[in-house]
């Protein structure tokens, strides 16, 4: 004989181990995300500071113009900055010792002074006093990622520049600053002269060749296939490609693009142009299958309302369907986009994986995006490229979370009209 009480506690005991499962399951998931933004953020929040030395430099004509006239390519401005740290350090006369001092400050200390006597030659023959970038393993050492109990020989920092460093913290020429080159420079072989502004710059150029190329053909194929086309053989081929295509690894599509955007077609490489078009082609089936379910998801009673007031196919899709399935497109949209902002097997094929340095100004130009950018970094044997590494993986999360925040609040006012 059943026993409906038993089973009753039956369906109650499974009931609560769904939940229990559950609730672990969402428990581990949290707990993952946790320890992986935590282990960005104490390896990546140090590279948004960066060291800097005040130094005095002599602008002498002596030493910038030696034949009477200003010349930028030819003017001597590392000998500026090395007459800066030996004024600092006088008495110092064994190479090794000189070469050791000059490494405290960054290569950059000259392209400052450059920029400085560029945009002001008028400061010729006069000494200022600025701020310049100090070298990557100074940068490490005050940052305390180099172990000083070790050994001379056993770390990349000596014991006299270990000295020089804390003479110079002593005497107030030593802070830590604000590490504005990571968002205004490009990227650079120097680790405290490395930016992202350049692959920042190549990655919204692409993203907006993506947007304005895939979006409006997502959403008419979604549209025709749905509303116009005739349910034949032909279309449920079509159909069937489309969602293959979506499950296609995206290496595939950066040889298509290497064959056909480049190969044949002669665009140049690495441009951004060339990687919006590969991302579009990858991002295409994406939105495709999104539109589709969304313009699904509009009650049939709506279609057949407005048929019955004398409206036509037409007008019925742009006036009635579009608008009820609009949110749920830019859902596709955004689930597309986010996958192509974090691509790089595809745009390392069609040779966005090149040293560039200089910011791209146009679609023509050639760029890295930052996905590429991350992989770059941390291939790099350099360990200061470590934190730069995982602050450029923050700021990947922070362009993604605004896109999609961006994206979010457009679908909610959509919704409520």
């Amino acid at each position: 004989m059943i026993d409906p009480a038993r089973n009753l506690r039956k369906r109650q005991r499974k009931e609560r181990l769904f939940r229990a499962a559950g609730f672990f399951a969402t428990a581990v998931g949290v707990v993952f995300l946790g320890v992986f933004f935590a282990s960005l953020v104490a390896k990546g929040a140090s590279a948004f500071s960066q060291t800097h030395l005040l130094l005095d430099f002599e602008l002498s004509a002596e030493r910038l113009a030696p034949g009477g006239a200003l010349d930028i390519s030819e003017a001597d401005f590392d000998g500026v900055v090395r007459d800066s740290l030996t004024g600092l350090f006088p008495g110092i006369t064994d190479r090794n010792e000189r070469r050791a001092l000059f490494r405290l400050v960054s290569v950059g200390a000259a392209y400052q002074v450059r920029d400085l006597i560029a945009d002001n030659p008028e400061l010729l023959d006069t000494s200022v006093t600025m701020w310049v970038p100090a070298a990557a393993n100074i940068d490490m050492l005050v940052k305390g990622q180099i172990d000083v109990s070790l050994g001379q020989d056993q770390r990349r920092v000596s014991d006299a520049q270990l000295e020089w460093v804390q003479k110079l913290e002593e005497q107030g020429r030593l802070e830590r600053r604000f590490n504005a080159a990571l968002f205004t420079n490009g990227d650079s072989s120097e680790p405290e002269l490395a930016g992202i502004r350049g692959a920042l710059v190549g990655s919204f150029l692409m993203l907006a060749v993506t947007l304005v190329l895939a979006f409006p053909m997502g959403v008419a194929a979604a549209i025709y296939l749905e509303e116009f086309a005739p349910r034949n053989r032909w279309t449920d081929i079509i159909e069937v490609n489309i969602n293959n295509l979506a499950a296609v690894p995206s290496i595939v599509f950066g040889l298509l693009g290497l064959a056909v955007f480049i190969n044949w077609f002669g665009l140049p490489r690495s441009a951004p142009l060339v990687g919006g078009l590969v991302l579009s082609l990858m991002t295409l089936p994406v939105i495709i299958i999104a539109s589709r379910a969304a313009i699904t998801a509009v009650p049939q009673g709506i279609r057949d309302g407005a048929l019955a007031l004398g409206a036509s196919k037409m007008q019925v899709v742009y006036h009635h369907i579009l608008p009820q399935a609009m949110p749920g497109m830019l859902t596709g949209t955004i689930i597309g986009m986010s996958r192509a902002l974090g691509e790089s097997a595809p745009l390392l094929m069609i040779g966005m994986v090149a040293f560039i340095v200089d910011i791209p100004q146009t679609l023509f130009d050639p760029a890295t995006a930052l996905p590429v950018q991350v992989f770059l970094w941390a291939d790099s044997p350099e360990r200061a490229f470590e934190e730069r590494t995982s602050a450029a993986i923050l700021v990947l999360i922070a362009f993604l979370l605004l896109m999609n925040l961006g994206a979010i609040i457009l679908r909610k006012r959509m919704e409520r009209k």
